[in-house]
C-alpha cells in the first residue's frame, strides 16, 4: 500500500573544531544526518495550545470577506486573454500608477504579467486575503521598466509568437491576423512611436528575464515601487464591493 502521509525532514549539521597551541580554533569536520518527521511522532500538546490562538487569528484575517466576485474566473477561459489575467493586469495598473506618478511625474503605459504566475482560480462568492494568496503565492514585486520602441517591438513579437494569454492591462491592444502575424499594437489607442520610450509595469521575476522575456533586460530605467503584486490585489479588494472582470479584445486573433 502506498503511504500518502505527509512528512517533513530535519537536517542536523554538526560542526567540529580543533585547537592547538600554535593556531586558533579551526574547522575540523562537518557531518549531518536526516531525521524524518512523520505522523508517527506525537505532537506536544502544550505547544499546540500555545499556537492555537495565533493560528485562529491568522485564519480569521485570511478569510475575512473583502469583496464579492459574481462569476467564476480562471486563466484558461480565453485563448489570448483571460478573465482573471485581465483583472490582475488592470489591478496592477490601478494600484501601481498613482505611486509611480507621485514619484516620477510620469504614468505607466501598460502592464504585462505572465500566464504561469496565476496559480489559482477565483470562485464565485466572497473574496478574501486568502484568495489573493492562492492566486499569487509568490513574493513578486512590481517594477516599472522604461523601454525603447525597439524593446516594445520585441515584446510584441514575443506575445505574437507564443500566443499565450499573458495578462496585459487594458491600455494596450494587440491584434493578430488570421495567420498569426501582427496586424496592430497600440498603447492608449496610438501606435508605437520610434522616438518615444514606454513605461511597462511587470513583476521582478519577469524583469529579470523570467519566462524568457528577455526584452525586459537592460531597460533604460527601472523603478521599484516596493509593492508586492499580492498586496496590490488585497488593497484593491478592500476598495471595491463587487469585482468586474471578463474576456475582451485587448489581445485577439482575427
Amino acid at each position: 500500500m502506498r503511504n500518502n502521509s505527509k512528512h517533513f525532514v530535519i537536517f542536523i549539521t554538526i560542526i567540529s573544531f580543533i585547537s592547538c597551541n600554535s593556531s586558533p580554533d579551526r574547522l575540523s569536520s562537518i557531518s549531518g544526518k536526516e531525521i524524518n518527521i512523520t505522523d508517527s511522532i506525537k505532537g506536544v500538546d502544550s505547544l499546540k495550545k500555545f499556537i492555537a490562538p495565533y493560528r485562529e487569528h491568522i485564519e480569521e484575517v485570511l478569510d475575512a470577506p473583502l469583496a464579492y466576485n459574481p462569476t467564476y474566473l480562471n486563466k484558461n477561459d480565453g485563448k489570448l486573454n483571460s478573465s482573471i489575467g485581465n483583472l490582475m493586469a488592470d489591478v496592477a495598473y490601478a494600484e501601481s500608477n498613482p505611486i509611480f506618478n507621485t514619484r516620477t511625474g510620469k504614468n505607466i503605459d501598460f502592464v504585462l504579467l505572465n500566464h504561469g504566475g496565476i496559480r489559482a482560480v477565483m470562485s464565485k462568492g466572497n473574496v478574501s486575503r486568502r484568495t489573493a494568496y492562492e492566486i499569487m503565492p509568490f513574493e513578486n514585486q512590481i517594477w516599472i521598466l522604461e523601454l525603447s520602441a525597439d524593446k516594445i517591438k520585441e515584446l510584441v513579437a514575443y506575445l505574437a509568437k507564443n500566443k499565450t494569454a499573458h495578462p496585459i492591462s487594458k491600455q494596450a491592444q494587440l491584434v493578430l491576423n488570421a495567420n498569426g502575424t501582427v496586424k496592430s499594437f497600440t498603447v492608449n489607442g496610438k501606435p508605437i512611436m520610434e522616438s518615444e520610450t514606454y513605461f511597462v509595469a511587470t513583476s521582478d521575476f519577469l524583469a529579470n528575464g523570467g519566462d524568457h522575456m528577455d526584452f525586459f533586460k537592460d531597460p533604460i530605467s527601472k523603478t521599484d515601487i516596493n509593492y508586492l503584486l499580492r498586496n496590490e490585489l488585497i488593497d484593491y479588494f478592500e476598495k471595491i464591493d463587487t469585482i468586474k472582470a471578463g474576456i475582451d479584445n485587448r489581445f485577439i486573433k482575427l
